[in-house]
């Protein structure tokens, strides 16, 4: 009977704990935005964790992925940070990548909020039938 919980699994959920604190508390680069872990996973040889991202309050997609690009750069500090507190003999390669499905569930919501918004009072869909040109 497999486990429930692999050791990859332990270990990406003890980083992304541990990372949230370096990213709140280590790193002061004013270029950083106010970023949220979402999600860690790890490699099961643990030599490469892909980091899971959102950026609250960025403007444009370019904000988003500038904020990835920073912290990609300074990785090997945050890595650095991260070995401190883990007791691991290697600590994983990072990689940043920004999580889209926050994005993605937004706009499900808000094209949600317009279907409700175009609903008759009987709870029907109301279809405005296309303009025809003269």
């Amino acid at each position: 009977m497999p486990k429930e919980f692999g050791r990859s699994q332990r270990v990406a959920s003890e980083m992304q704990k541990e990372l949230a604190a370096i990213l709140q508390r280590e790193v002061h680069d004013r270029r950083l935005g106010f970023v949220t872990i979402n999600e860690v996973v790890v490699t099961k040889d643990l030599a490469v964790a892909k980091i899971y991202i959102t950026v609250l309050n960025a403007a444009d997609e370019a904000a988003k992925l500038a904020n990835v690009k920073v912290l990609n750069e300074i990785s090997p500090f945050i890595r650095h940070e991260l070995a401190k507190r883990m007791r691991l003999r290697h600590i994983s390669e990072l990689h940043f990548y920004y999580d889209h499905s926050f994005d993605t569930g937004m706009r499900v919501s808000e094209l949600l909020h317009e279907l409700e918004d175009h609903k008759d009072s009987e709870g029907k869909a109301v279809v405005e039938p296309p303009k025809q040109d003269d």
